[in-house]
């Protein structure tokens, strides 16, 4: 059961992250991508090593948002 929501909500932050340009500014994405891997850390879904991941990966999906043309 344990890995099977760890699975499920690393999809769930993926889905999120690889949204382009959908309802939320890259702000707003950046700022829910980083809540989403502090509540699986707080749960104890992922390790510190895996939630530092998480947070680089979003700083990645940020600076890719940012530098694309606003349509």
């Amino acid at each position: 059961m344990f890995d099977q929501q760890k699975k499920a909500s690393l999809a769930a932050w993926r889905r999120m992250a690889e949204q382009a340009e959908g309802d939320l500014d890259p702000e707003q994405q950046y700022d829910e991508l980083l809540k989403a891997a502090d509540q699986m850390e707080e749960q104890g879904l992922i390790t510190s090593a895996e939630w530092r991941q998480l947070v680089r990966d979003a700083g990645n999906v940020f600076t890719l948002n940012e530098e694309q043309p606003q349509r």
